[in-house]
């Protein structure tokens, strides 16, 4: 389970539930016609070492509840608009925000 901290979500490592803030590392797709792309995004565990990706979301439409991680605070909100690489989200009082689309999680 989440919890909050500060201005960002705090998520658990899943080998020693010691919870962090980790905004992950896309890893890109590998192969000629996939420059640019992001496949999956990389966490790792301070404490114990432990790593471990989560895919790119690739079902996300309008109007999906969403969790962005940015560097600054984590963004809850709704996707507003959605492209191949990035998205639209509409925060707290209707702010519009572009984001990459490897920060998004469906919430």
């Amino acid at each position: 389970m989440s919890r909050t901290v500060g201005s960002h979500t705090a998520d658990p490592c899943p080998r020693c539930f010691v919870e962090a803030v980790r905004l992950g590392t896309p890893l890109p797709a590998t192969g000629p016609s996939t420059v640019g792309a992001v496949t999956a995004v990389a966490y790792a565990c301070d404490r114990c070492t432990h790593t471990w990706t989560r895919p790119v979301e690739d079902d996300l439409v309008v109007h999906d509840i969403v969790r962005v991680d940015l560097p600054e605070a984590t963004l809850y909100g709704e996707a507003w608009q959605v492209e191949e690489d990035r998205v639209l989200v509409r925060g707290p009082r209707g702010t519009l925000r572009w984001v990459e689309r490897w920060r998004v999680i469906i919430h």
